[in-house]
């Protein structure tokens, strides 16, 4: 099973999503999960875990989590090339390093390259930046690579992406 995590913040509140399949390459056999968060933390610049882990961990810790080949997450594992921890390396050891995370961002961040791959998807000029602990990152740029969809942003993350954002 892979799970993929969002979150997405309103008012004082945020809504975290789970989509948990078994396969890299599936799009329509998925499973959601969700849950509201009230009295979320405020965004701190450089701490963003701060506000993401609790609602991510709250979430896991409610579904069926037997058998998780991988975890996925809107964002990043390093921060830099000095192994600075983000949202999915502070994930990683709060699940006691059992559970391998694939960060997969959209936007660059400048100061991490070593740890970091490129990964253009369907016909796009903008790569999705992939970073990975717990896992090869050249594996993980492939497990990434061959998720279904022709765009840039894999059908089920594209859809998990739009979840977090409805019915709040």
């Amino acid at each position: 099973m892979i799970l993929a995590f969002d979150t997405y913040y309103f008012e004082n509140k945020a809504r975290t999503v789970c989509i948990s399949f078994e396969n890299w390459s599936d799009e329509a056999n998925y499973q959601v999960d969700t849950e509201i968060t009230e009295g979320v933390a405020e965004y701190q610049s450089g701490e963003f875990y701060k506000r993401e882990l609790p609602c991510i961990v709250s979430l896991y810790s409610k579904i069926e989590t037997k058998d998780v080949e991988a975890i996925i997450v809107d964002g990043y594992v390093y921060l830099n090339d000095s192994d600075k921890l983000g949202l999915g390396g502070h994930l990683y050891h709060q699940l006691n390093g059992r559970i391998p995370i694939i960060g997969v961002a959209k936007t660059n961040f400048a100061t991490l390259e070593n740890n970091k791959r490129h990964l253009l998807r369907g016909e796009s000029r903008k790569p999705l930046y992939i970073t990975a602990i717990g896992i090869d990152i050249e594996e993980a740029t492939k497990l990434i690579g061959r998720m279904s969809g022709g765009y840039r942003i894999p059908t089920l993350l594209k859809l998990l992406d739009t979840l977090t954002k409805t019915n709040h």
